[in-house]
């Protein structure tokens, strides 16, 4: 069981806004631990190219959920959500708050208020679907989805094909619509959240994500990457930073033009994480200097929240 005064404190933004820097100084100070809510720095193969925190900074605060897994094995946000809440019973017996930081929307959703348990998909039924686009494109898919699960069909976003054939995968191997494994309501969580989201002035952002390419390539992305290159069809490497390189190991680029390419899509990318975050209005916003503000905004919501109500059938 959690304690009613327990919390999370989650920090949230898009890539190099600081997030780790600030979480580290964050668990210092409340003597605390890290949770990772970042998908792709779980993999212990993939360090550079996912900013893994250098060993040095993880030695005064112990990170959970970093370099964990390989990239071979299987894992996805219903696995993450799990293991977290297992982790957080023990942690908050402890501690408090604990501290999450990472930049990967859905895995914070779902820790903060669960996810379905969507079934793996077959790699013949993948395969079927991607024939069906091959042969009739995207309006194939619209009607094999029409029929399968019109629920879904309505609030889908047609023009998406991603989306689409995630659906009808589903569909097709389960013989249930798609529509049918998202109708779950949001857990309720037996602790506390608090969302601090880091935010600066878009080119102060993106000249951040520029430097940290360069650094990047400096300290040997591009040996990583040559290194994992064999296994490029995993899906944990279908990765900005190395799908770009591995473009310019089959010459289909330059080793500059690979690098112009990285440092524009992790800013596409960071566009995207921005878009999802400012979404929530659950997110207090503060720019990455402001650590003292951050800091007292924490300790005046622990210190004056009152106690949760019992949950049901709990006195």
């Amino acid at each position: 069981m959690f304690l009613n005064q327990s919390f999370l404190v989650i920090i949230c933004g898009p890539t190099a806004s600081g997030k780790t820097s600030l979480a580290i100084e964050l668990a210092q100070y409340f003597g605390s631990e890290i949770i990772s809510a970042d998908s792709r720095q779980i993999y212990r193969e993939m360090s550079i190219g996912t900013a893994v925190p250098f060993p040095e900074e993880r030695k005064g605060v112990r990170h959970h959920f970093i370099q964990n897994k390989s990239v071979f094995d299987y894992y996805n946000a219903f696995m993450y959500e799990t293991e977290v809440i297992h982790l957080l019973e023990d942690l908050f017996r402890r501690m408090n708050p604990v501290i999450m930081a990472g930049g990967s929307g859905l895995y914070i959703d779902a820790v903060c208020r669960g996810i379905d348990d969507i079934p793996t998909v077959e790699p013949a039924v993948r395969q079927e679907m991607k024939e069906l686009y091959v042969r009739e494109g995207l309006e194939g898919l619209r009607s094999l989805l029409k029929k399968m699960d019109p629920d879904y069909y309505k609030k889908a976003d047609l023009r998406n094909p991603k989306r689409l054939l995630k659906a009808l995968e589903i569909s097709v191997q389960t013989g249930r619509p798609y529509s049918s494994f998202l109708t779950q309501p949001h857990k309720q969580r037996s602790f506390r959240i608090l969302k601090a989201g880091l935010d600066l002035p878009r080119e102060d952002l993106y000249d951040r994500i520029n430097r940290r390419v360069d650094r990047m390539i400096e300290a040997g992305l591009t040996e990583e990457a040559r290194r994992l290159y064999p296994h490029r069809d995993t899906n944990a490497l279908n990765t900005v930073g190395y799908k770009e390189l591995f473009d310019y190991f089959d010459k289909k680029i330059s080793l500059d033009e690979a690098i112009t390419r990285i440092k524009a899509n992790t800013r596409k990318y960071a566009r995207k994480q921005l878009t999802w975050f400012r979404k929530d209005p659950e997110i207090r916003w503060f720019r990455p200097e402001e650590t003292e503000e951050i800091l007292r905004w924490i300790e005046s919501k622990i210190t004056l929240s009152p106690p949760l109500p019992p949950e049901p059938g709990r006195e």
